[in-house]
């Protein structure tokens, strides 16, 4: 079995990889806060752990991977879109929800095993808190629960690197007067009758943002679990008050033994921001006709511990690369990725040296000693090629192995075309393929996009290598 290495910012160093049970690998990631479009810092974790998905499930088995990302569909800036926009909240979060979804399918994003919504699970955070007020880690304030740091003092900051008096020293930000420390944090907060509630003991209220998924990630995966994901942006405090709260709520658990953080994203070497006028969701880039495999691709070119730099120039040389790996490309009979693509990706997830890995295959393949089906393979891999050629017949015999590949090149040729978004180009294919009795259109094959070509009579190998 493969032996993946991942860097765990919980002890600074990178590890060999040993899952809690080969037989349920186990990863929690942050998902998002729906009142808006994602951004494009907001896709990078889900294109860096959607790799790492990929990764684990291709060595443990796909049955055998549990992936949760869950939602944040109750918070503060939630409650502000809606009284600004004058629509419900629940108008709110169920677009800003299906928008997420929507674009991370067109980067390629294989969706979680579970998604949880934070609303979902609101008695499992009730009872949590409970809990630790029961075990002396939390206290209730004036309708307000608070954790209490000096309870977990000598572990609290240990993933950011931080220590509390550090901490108290720094804070830069008025210590509300029920605090007991002024590190302290909100574990529920009351609710005026304008604002989202559920009754509790501590009188109507709602959860505060780190106690959400700490009470899911339990739920969900158990008191132990291997990997917790998101931004480096994340780590504090939202990490940090995730491993307090839970650790002390389910002493007997470990939370989470391995935290990975991606860095942050900046356009054209700046820090991304609406100031600036460099502020791009991805909607943004995918209505501009950037397709989501330019995108993704440009993502992974940059080792996600390492700050990346989204430039227009970085999109063009994406674009270029791909179309050239889509025109040596097969699929006519499946294989493995490469040794080498894969053994980047169990180095930490290097994504930066898979892809030159598939550059080195696709010198191969053009000086004629390379395997095309391997390169769809690792290309697969990668998340990329969320698509396969197939052909059907209708009225004639199986086809020769010679009829079979020029079938499946149509096929594919065609579909590359879409989803580079030359659609001139593809429909000019499409027709030229028509005159010759060839319909080219678009199916679900085991739920991924497939281009089939359906023959209505017999055509020569020849008419078919000719058609442009």
């Amino acid at each position: 079995m493969t032996t993946i290495k991942l860097h765990n910012t919980k002890t600074r160093k990178k590890e060999v990889f040993t899952p809690i049970d080969p037989g349920n690998v186990r990863m929690y990631v942050c998902g998002p806060t729906v009142y808006d479009r994602a951004h494009l810092g907001n896709a990078r974790p889900v294109v860096v752990f959607d790799v790492l998905f990929r990764l684990l499930r291709h060595v443990y088995g796909e049955g055998h991977v549990t992936y949760v990302r869950n939602f944040t569909d109750v918070d503060d800036k939630i409650n502000a879109r809606a009284a600004e926009s004058g629509r419900t909240i629940g108008e709110i979060t169920a677009e800003t929800t299906q928008w997420f979804l929507d674009d991370m399918a067109a980067l390629g994003a294989l969706e979680p095993t579970h998604m949880p919504r934070a609303t979902q699970y609101i008695p499992q955070m009730v009872a949590m808190i409970e809990d630790l007020i029961a075990r002396g880690h939390a206290y209730a304030a004036e309708g307000h629960v608070l954790f209490a740091v000096d309870s977990w003092r000598e572990h609290y900051g240990a993933l950011s690197g931080r220590s509390v008096d550090d901490m108290i020293a720094g804070a830069r930000v008025e210590v509300a007067p029920y605090k007991k420390n002024p590190m302290d944090f909100v574990l529920w907060k009351p609710s005026t009758p304008d604002l989202p509630g559920w009754e509790s003991p501590w009188g109507r209220g709602r959860p505060g943002w780190h106690i959400e998924c700490s009470a899911m990630a339990y739920e969900l995966l158990g008191e132990s679990f291997d990997i917790h994901g998101g931004g480096n942006d994340l780590m504090f405090p939202h990490h940090e008050n995730e491993i307090a709260q839970s650790c002390c709520a389910h002493p007997e658990g470990d939370f989470a033994r391995v935290w990975m953080h991606n860095e942050m994203l900046q356009v054209e070497g700046r820090k991304m921001s609406k100031s600036l006028g460099n502020f791009f969701t991805v909607r943004d880039l995918l209505d501009q006709g950037i397709p989501g495999e330019v995108i993704r691709f440009v993502f992974l070119s940059t080792h996600y511990r390492k700050p990346m730099d989204w430039t227009a120039e970085k999109a063009e040389q994406a674009k270029a690369t791909l179309m050239e790996i889509w025109s040596l490309v097969s699929e006519t009979v499946a294989t493995e990725p490469s040794v080498g693509v894969m053994d980047a990706l169990a180095d930490d997830l290097n994504t930066p040296q898979a892809i030159a890995e598939i550059h080195e295959m696709v010198s191969e393949i053009k000086s004629g000693s390379g395997d095309p089906r391997m390169l769809f393979a690792s290309m697969k891999l990668l998340g990329h090629f969320n698509f396969a050629p197939s052909i059907s017949s209708l009225g004639w015999g199986p086809f020769s192995d010679e009829e079979h590949r020029a079938a499946i090149d149509l096929a594919r040729r065609w579909m590359a075309l879409r989803v580079a978004k030359d659609f001139a180009a593809a429909d000019r294919l499409k027709t030229a393929a028509s005159e010759l009795g060839v319909e080219l259109k678009v199916t679900k094959e085991g739920g991924q996009q497939a281009a089939q070509a359906k023959f209505n009579k017999k055509v020569s190998i020849e008419e078919l290598e000719a058609l442009q």
